[in-house]
């Protein structure tokens, strides 16, 4: 068993209330759990609005399957407009851990 997780630490545009930054992260965080069945939340910066951090965490058994939805989560949020991604945290945890 493998256990994979990823840490964005993103900086948001134009927003300028908290509102605002639940408008931007929300739909970030079901995109990622809808099109790749990973656990993903806002796990971070909570009270800053322009700040966001997004964890998301995936349990499998192949290592490179992990790998594959890792990178393809990563891709997805550096792609996003609305936000530049400062930085990402990857773990890969297997059972010898």
């Amino acid at each position: 068993m493998y256990v994979g997780t990823l840490s964005f630490d993103l900086l948001l545009g134009d927003v300028h209330s908290l509102k605002e930054k639940r408008s931007v992260v929300r739909p970030i965080v079901a995109e990622l759990q809808r099109k790749f069945s990973v656990s993903a939340a806002e796990v971070g910066d909570q009270d800053l609005h322009r700040r966001a951090e997004i964890g998301v965490a995936l349990v499998t058994g192949d290592t490179s399957y992990l790998s594959d939805v890792l990178d393809r989560c990563e891709r997805l949020v550096a792609a996003r407009p609305e936000v530049e991604l400062l930085s990402v945290r990857r773990r890969i945890h297997g059972d010898d851990d």
